[in-house]
């Protein structure tokens, strides 16, 4: 006799209930993962350009503005990052929420920080 393979009915949808949320849970978050690293790439180039090492606050901010133009992020401006030295060197800090809506009343909150240093 020849056993039967495959996946019943039941496990299929089984499977499919699970893959499904995943799935369109992953396709909310992931643009706000990608512009989270469009603004930490932003911040981290800012921080680590030689040009700007002494440059005025204004002059930093109008660079991350810059940044922040070709790279296409709105989540934060030139506004919301903090410029500081530390041991010599320029930091570019920022911290941000982000409230991404699922579905109905539910929405996922993910707080997001970041520095040049890091």
């Amino acid at each position: 006799m020849k056993r039967q393979r495959g996946v019943s009915l039941s496990g299929l949808l089984m499977g499919i209930a699970i893959i499904i949320p995943a799935a369109l849970l992953g396709m909310k978050v992931t643009p706000s993962v990608i512009e989270y690293y469009k603004i930490l790439k932003a911040a981290k180039t800012v921080g680590k350009d030689s040009a700007l090492q002494s440059a005025s606050v204004p002059d930093i901010r109008k660079a991350f503005d810059k940044h922040a133009e070709i790279d296409n992020f709105k989540k934060i401006t030139s506004q919301d990052i903090e410029v500081t030295k530390e041991g010599g060197q320029l930091v570019v800090s920022f911290a941000y929420q982000d409230k991404i809506p699922l579905f109905a009343n539910v929405s996922l909150v993910m707080d997001y920080e970041g520095s040049s240093l890091k």
